[in-house]
């Protein structure tokens, strides 16, 4: 028989418990003005929309997942307010309760945090810990929240000695980035795109460094070269991106952290889960995207190396429909935040 698992997905934009595809749909029309440190800085708001709208789509992609070996019930998520309801909501025969947090959420809880978690696993909740940005290290309750998990998807190699000596020997660990937060092929695939390249990158990543690759590729390509460097994509924008053919996709966020040099953000991903042939640049210290690299998921060139660069735009704009769509099978099967979550949780029997 399948195992029943329910997922309840941890945003600290959401209050109660409540049905996950009732939250998603609803989530654009929040009111972000009382939620925000000052409503009357529209940029502020405006990053709290792309933020509030981002972590909804997490909850849409958990209310999506699937697995042959799983049988997922309606998945809901839950704000601070509504925890101790997911402990004491009633549940269905056979039912797993899994809790899902991510990032440096758990530290909204502050020095409450262990506590909580340490009560939701004696009312059988179990607790995957989905971690970026170098939690183990940089996120202070990380000590408090490690006895309590069953699963913990990390982006740092090698943990932090301290808070690895506090997992449990039955929470399985998988070393692994951030990837997509995409319900897999809902952009169809594009057989006639622009033959044109895409830079997805952020405010956050516009270095000096990044800036003469733009530069470059601009007087190179010209009108066939797009450079997008604002905070992030809408959510509601992202199907629209896949008029171009090729997504040109930062990495090496912090050069200077050892951790997380050899990492990178999740648009090489939003580029393969929508038919972008993705094109990013190595770490100067990092392999994490060389599996790609050799399967021919992904182009890459050697840090700030702009004759490589160019040429491997020139042969991500030259990739026919037949590798295109490998790419776009391959990024929507498995490199997508359900899927992972899902495989995850079948580790943690």
């Amino acid at each position: 028989m399948k195992r029943r698992v329910r997922i309840c997905y941890f945003n600290t934009w959401a209050r109660g418990l409540e049905d996950a595809v009732v939250y998603a749909a609803r989530a654009p029309t929040l009111d972000l003005a009382v939620l925000v440190s000052d409503p009357r800085d529209a940029a502020l708001l405006r990053k709290a929309r792309l933020d509030c709208d981002w972590y909804a789509e997490n909850a849409r992609c958990f209310a999506a997942m699937s697995h042959a070996e799983i049988e997922f019930l309606p998945a809901w998520v839950v704000g601070q307010a509504g925890l101790l309801e997911l402990a004491k909501a009633p549940r269905e025969p056979g039912e797993e309760r899994w809790l899902v947090t991510m990032g440096h959420q758990p530290q909204a809880l502050g020095a409450l945090a262990g506590r909580v978690f340490a009560l939701l696993a004696q009312a059988g909740v179990r607790h995957l810990f989905y971690a970026f940005d170098e939690a183990s290290r940089a996120m202070p309750c990380f000590l408090e929240i490690a006895p309590h998990l069953d699963v913990l998807i990390h982006d740092e190699a090698p943990l932090a000695a301290e808070g690895a000596a506090l997992l449990r020997t039955e929470c399985a660990t998988l070393h692994r980035s951030w990837v997509a937060n995409v319900v897999p092929f809902a952009t169809p695939f594009n057989e006639a795109p622009e033959e044109k390249i895409l830079f997805l990158g952020s405010q956050l990543g516009l270095t000096p460094h990044r800036q003469r690759q733009i530069d470059f590729l601009k007087r190179k390509f010209k009108d066939r070269f797009i450079a997008s460097c604002d905070h992030s994509v809408a959510v509601s924008d992202r199907a629209a991106l896949n008029r171009c053919k090729v997504g040109l996709c930062p990495e090496g966020r912090k050069f200077t952290t050892p951790a997380m040099a050899a990492t990178h953000t999740d648009r090489p991903f939003w580029s393969g889960c929508l038919g972008l042939v993705p094109v990013s640049e190595d770490s100067r210290s990092g392999g994490r995207l060389q599996e790609l690299h050799e399967a021919k998921l992904i182009l890459r060139y050697p840090h700030g190396d702009l004759a490589a660069l160019a040429e491997q735009c020139e042969r991500a704009l030259e990739t026919p429909n037949l590798e295109r769509r490998k790419i776009y099978h391959h990024f929507n099967q498995n490199e997508n935040v359900g899927s992972v979550v899902a495989n995850a949780i079948i580790l943690a029997q």
